[in-house]
């Protein structure tokens, strides 16, 4: 069963700050990234449970997807999945 993604203000957010910062030196890296970013939830609507367990957290529907050296933390709730940030591996996560 497909789930519905389902993206928050600040993980919107997040990847404009991240685009914006890639595109001081190269705005054709900055659209790729992005474009990445976007294409690697894909799977994640057959396949929710792809991710590891976010280590911070240790809840089991808050999860994690890594692509290049960004950490993209969701929450799966019912049919739904929800991208909550998108955030620098090296940044310390806190958990609200």
């Amino acid at each position: 069963m497909a789930l519905a993604l389902i993206w928050s203000p600040r993980a919107l957010a997040d990847i404009e700050d991240i685009a914006e910062y890639i595109s001081r030196d190269s705005a054709i890296y900055a659209a790729s990234t992005v474009a990445k970013i976007f294409e690697a939830v894909q799977p994640l609507i057959d396949y929710p449970r792809m991710g590891r367990v976010v280590p911070e957290a240790g809840i089991e529907t808050i999860r994690e997807l890594f692509i290049f050296q960004y950490r993209l933390i969701y929450e799966i709730t019912g049919e739904e999945i929800h991208i909550l940030a998108v955030v620098h591996g090296k940044r310390i996560l806190k958990i609200d």
